[in-house]
């Protein structure tokens, strides 16, 4: 091992990922035979297969099952040894990745890219929709940060105390549930509470690997239930089908404010009472004296908490 090219721990890495020798020498951009080469090497310093072939692709062995867990915290510890003592924002080409809730992309993206972009002009920022996997990327420090919707509430199971202790949060901004119908629906001939709100259809969207809003989880609690006629995944459809039909959506107030210019619908008061929810910025602790990294999430912070403060 004293002539060990710690390279090879990343070509691991990925093989174990991706369970195919094709696809690992696409993500490190290399051919297929440098990475049967490096594969050869690795099996012959940990003294076994390390991967199986099968009809499916590669199958990791017990041993490069063992490693796993291992490996991602000797690829930390090696990154944080090999990072720059400082940053200079205008010289820096990093790929930022971050994986965001769909409202939050119009909530915050306005307001801090404009501003990434001017002071690191060469900086790429690789954004993804928010989705059930990602918080387990968040703490396998895969990704870079994310946006993701916390409640207050305490009737809620995705309460902001459930954040994960390995990862860092800031609260970026507040919001609440609204519902939106059409502006000739016929509820406006009737008292708007809970009880009209049950007795009319709904539609639901749903995302980032969260079944169902907070309001969902307090009618659960008194053995009360929406009758969900569609589910999306996006608001813009959401929104088009409810203008034309007698469903109600509900929805993040502040999102559907920057949607509503020029739209028919009407907006009206969630019928219960709840807490208001916050989109949440989070990264693994890894990251914390990142000198990059920190420039870019304090430069999110600031954008984001001065439009909405």
């Amino acid at each position: 091992m004293q002539q060990f090219d710690y390279n090879l721990l990343n070509t691991l890495e990925v093989l174990l990922e991706e369970e195919s020798v094709t696809s690992a020498a696409l993500r490190l951009h290399l051919s297929q035979s440098a990475v049967s080469k490096q594969l050869a090497k690795l099996r012959e310093v940990f003294d076994d297969p390390l991967f199986e072939r099968t009809p499916y692709g590669l199958r990791a062995t017990p041993r490069a099952k063992q490693l796993a867990p291992e490996l991602r915290q000797v690829l930390q510890h090696l990154e944080l040894f090999t990072r720059p003592s400082s940053f200079e924002p205008s010289e820096s080409q990093r790929t930022f990745d971050i994986h965001m809730v769909e409202p939050a992309y119009s909530l915050t993206y306005p307001h801090f890219m404009p501003e990434i972009l001017k002071q690191a002009p060469q900086v790429n920022v690789h954004a993804k929709t928010w989705r059930r996997e990602s918080l387990e990327q968040l703490l396998r420090c895969e990704i870079d940060m994310a946006i993701s919707c916390w409640e207050w509430d305490a009737r809620s199971k995705w309460h902001m105390e459930n954040i994960p202790k390995e990862l860092n949060y800031v609260e970026l901004v507040r919001d609440h549930s609204v519902c939106l119908v059409r502006e000739d629906h016929p509820l406006f001939d009737e008292e708007w509470g809970l009880e009209t709100f049950l007795k009319y259809r709904h539609l639901q969207v749903v995302f980032g690997g969260i079944e169902q809003w907070l309001l969902d989880d307090i009618l659960n609690l008194q053995h009360l239930k929406r009758d969900i006629a569609v589910n999306l995944t996006d608001f813009h459809s959401a929104m088009e089908l409810c203008e034309h039909s007698d469903l109600i959506l509900c929805a993040p107030s502040k999102y559907v404010d920057n949607m509503l210019k020029g739209s028919p619908l009407r907006k009206l008061p969630a019928p219960i009472s709840m807490e208001a929810g916050c989109y949440v910025l989070m990264w693994h602790k890894h990251f914390d004296f990142d000198h990059s990294h920190r420039w870019f999430r304090e430069l999110i912070i600031e954008r984001v908490k001065a439009e909405y403060k």
